[in-house]
Order: structure tokens, then sequence, then C-alpha cells
């Protein structure tokens, strides 16, 4: 690990795109989405839903239907963190989307903390991803797939590390 790396798991969270053979455990996947839904979200409106694939078959469909998510047809498992826009506060539906962004980092840094390989891949706010998504999985036109989580044993390693940079801090003002 590179020196001055205090918070192991969080430096560690890598996206991992490659598995090896080996499964999800039914009590890992529950870990996943406690994680998730441990989330910070406005209002504590908890505007998100998930669907877990596991189905062979089907993560193969979702790795046809978006351009860079292949690796889910050789993930143990999939997930996709969902959004309710309408469960966000009126007038100010667009929450859902920073919700289910916390919601889906803690979700990767759990599978970390369990040594699984992760990858986050975007479907909102792409119109074509998400009616793609939406149809395969028979999601009402009221939710909005938010992204694709790969998740499976890793079949790669990478160093943990910080993109940490100076020019990026304001102080007190811009």
């Amino acid at each position: 690990m590179p020196p001055n790396l205090p918070i192991p798991n969080l430096f560690a969270r890598r996206s991992i795109r490659q598995y090896a053979p080996g499964e999800v455990t039914d009590a890992q996947i529950t870990t996943l989405l406690k994680a998730a839904m441990a989330a910070a979200n406005a209002g504590n409106r908890q505007p998100w839903h998930y669907i877990v694939v596991r189905e062979a078959a089907m993560r193969k469909r979702i790795a046809e239907k978006h351009p860079y998510a292949g690796m889910a047809a050789q993930a143990a498992v999939v997930i996709i963190p969902c959004g309710e826009p309408g469960a966000s506060f009126p007038n100010m539906n667009d929450f859902w989307i920073q919700d289910l962004a916390a919601s889906t980092q803690n979700l990767l840094l759990a599978a970390t903390g369990l040594g699984l390989g992760a990858v986050w891949c975007g479907v909102h706010p792409n119109a074509e991803r998400v009616q793609a998504i939406r149809e395969l999985l028979g999601i009402p036109e009221h939710i909005v797939p938010f992204c694709v989580v790969c998740i499976g044993q890793p079949g790669e390693q990478k160093e943990p590390r910080t993109q940490y940079n100076a020019g990026r801090i304001h102080q007190e003002r811009w």
C-alpha cells in the first residue's frame, strides 16, 4: 500500500473488471445491500430499490445491452441500484441521484471490505441505457435504473491508491 493511506478499505477500492471463479454468498449480498442502504440520503427519503441478478443468462443479456458492462457475464452477481424520483422531496426530485450515488459508493466499499471485486457501470442519465436496462429487467416507468454494479471474486489485483490533487483544493473561498 502506498505510504500515508490510513484507511485501507477506502483506498483499496478499485474498479475490478475481471473475475475469478467463485460465488458471492447470500450473506455477502445481504451485507452489500445493508451497506448500500446505510448511505446518506436527503431527508432520509431512501429513494432506492435494488435488483439482484445471479442468473447467468440474464447477466449475459445485461452484458450485451450495456456497452461498457461486458464483465457482467463473468461476474457472480450483478446489482442494479434504481432510483424512485417520486420518493425524493417534492419539487426537488433530483436528490435521488445524489442518494443513489452515495448508496452505490457504499456498496463498492463494502465489496472491497469483503474481499470482492466490483465495478460501477453508469446507466443514468444515458437515455438509451436507461431504456435498455428498464426493458430487460421489467423496471416500472416511475423507477430509474441508476447503474449496473458487477461483483465477484477478483480476477485481477490493483494496488491501493489515492488520486489526491492539491491543485483541486481551495481554502475558505475559491
